[in-house]
């Protein structure tokens, strides 16, 4: 039996977070012994709901020890970890120091770094990512493979990374229909109202994000139709930027925030169109959960490379004033899921 251990930071709300309980919950872990680790209680998820995985709670370290030389933290802190041989080590995180320690503090015979954005956009866009990257960039050439959640991705990490040899396999992140399909139908105090064009946004609250586009893009539609509504749903450091551009712009009629939810599904499933104008994405796991909800899918031409078989437009306010309201038809994705399943028993299995 394959002996897996896995290294999260956290199963909060977000999508790294729920592109790992898909993987672990849409898998069939009976051939396998999967040592799970995080750094905080599950939020997302009960323990009884990771079936077959075996879940340990680590200390994280002090916070700014992320400004810490990924070298030197290696000096520092070694982790008290099970004495047993691994057949792979996973860095599920790639963000996290916690992570990367604990993957080279166990004996493990390959270690892959999950990657899971555009390293080079972001790097680009965010000066918090290029304090990090600073610091921790020598973990990557440490690694004997990676795994991207999607091709768009690849190039962008060997450029900043100088990493051309080493394998890298893309595995987009899986989708767990059933669930999803059955949360979208719990109770919720929340009505969008069934006369107007219902559009929703679902992500952090971040630049990269591009909400602030969105914004104007809603806002330029509304010159040609009244009849349609935005819902921002989520969080995030740019909370008070984004209602002060809907004070400016005067939106406050026709946009609505909704705080971030554990279960996002119930909105979704009462509007018509999912919106992305992401700068950059790794993946947007929001499409594909959108698109199992049945939602037309709204989002800018360049994030195509990130969502293979997804067309995006090239004309965002064009796309909004035409949206129709429409039966929408779930889509159970099995083809997609089963591709993924596939790929990830391969690299279990080597």
């Amino acid at each position: 039996m394959k002996r897996i251990a896995i290294f999260q930071k956290d199963l909060g709300i977000g999508g790294i977070q729920r592109s790992l309980l898909n993987m672990l919950t849409n898998m069939d872990l009976t051939s396998y012994e999967v040592d799970l680790f995080l750094f905080a209680e599950p939020e997302i998820c009960a323990p009884e709901d990771l079936k077959n995985v075996n879940t340990y709670i680590l200390k994280p370290l002090f916070y700014l020890n992320r400004i810490v030389n990924f070298d030197t933290l290696r000096k520092m802190f070694r982790y008290n970890l099970p004495k047993k041989q691994y057949d792979l080590a996973i860095d599920f995180n790639s963000y996290s120091n916690e992570c990367a320690l604990c993957v080279f503090s166990l004996n493990a015979k390959k270690r892959i770094m999950w990657i899971h954005n555009d390293i080079e956009t972001e790097y680009k866009n965010s000066f918090k990512y290029r304090i990090l990257w600073s610091h921790f960039k020598s973990k990557f050439n440490l690694y004997d493979e990676f795994v991207a959640v999607s091709e768009g991705i690849v190039e962008p990490f060997r450029y900043m990374t100088g990493i051309v040899n080493k394998k890298i396999t893309v595995i987009p992140n899986s989708i767990n229909t059933p669930q999803l399909i059955r949360k979208s139908r719990e109770p919720v105090n929340f009505k969008a109202d069934p006369f107007l064009t219902n559009f929703i946004f679902v992500g952090r609250f971040t630049h990269q994000k591009g909400i602030d586009i969105l914004l104007d893009y809603f806002a330029r539609a509304l010159l040609q139709r009244k009849d349609i509504h935005l819902y921002l749903l989520g969080g995030g450091p740019e909370e008070l930027k984004i209602a002060q551009q809907i004070e400016d712009q005067k939106l406050n009629e026709y946009v609505t925030v909704i705080a971030a939810a554990e279960n996002p599904y119930p909105y979704m499933a009462q509007m018509d169109a999912l919106v992305l104008t992401s700068r950059h994405e790794g993946q947007g796991i929001v499409l594909w959960e959108a698109k199992a909800l049945g939602l037309d899918l709204i989002f800018e031409k360049h994030l195509e490379k990130y969502n293979d078989g997804l067309k995006g437009s090239d004309n965002i306010v064009r796309s909004m004033v035409k949206q129709k309201k429409h039966m929408k038809q779930h889509d159970s994705l099995d083809y997609y899921n089963l591709k993924i399943k596939n790929s990830l028993y391969e690299l279990f299995d080597k």
